[in-house]
């Protein structure tokens, strides 16, 4: 059960672990079939077989990346720790992540983990390709 965590910068650490994100519980995890992604207190799942994509991204600016983010111009989101790199994942049905409810769905995610190409090898594996 492949579990990558999140790079955390350190200019980063206190703020982030004021809003809930700390090692223990900022996560993308790979196991049975599904994507789950734990942010602090945001949570994103989905099947694998949902994830249409993995491109690797960055750098970015901070203000645009560092914490939960909603991006106005295609609803997605990221979940930001360091402004080096990340992995922009795509989803074929868009996903619940930021709001309760599922009322906010999201065709893609951002996420700067600390092995992101990682992630992206243990999403093809479990898709069988």
């Amino acid at each position: 059960m492949p579990r990558f965590g999140f790079a955390i910068d350190p200019t980063w650490r206190l703020p982030l672990r004021l809003i809930g994100v700390t090692p223990e519980r900022a996560f993308a995890l790979v196991e049975n079939g599904g994507l789950t992604v734990r942010f602090g207190p945001w949570l994103l799942r989905t099947p694998v077989s949902n994830v249409a994509g993995t491109t690797m991204t960055g750098p970015y600016t901070a203000w645009k990346v560092i914490g939960p983010h909603l991006s106005l111009a295609d609803r997605g989101v990221s979940f930001g720790t360091n402004t080096r790199r990340g992995v922009c994942v795509r989803f074929h049905t868009p996903v619940p992540a930021l709001a309760p409810g599922g009322f906010l769905t999201h065709p893609g995610a951002t996420l700067t983990l600390a092995d992101s190409e990682g992630l992206a090898k243990a999403i093809e594996r479990s898709q069988g390709t």
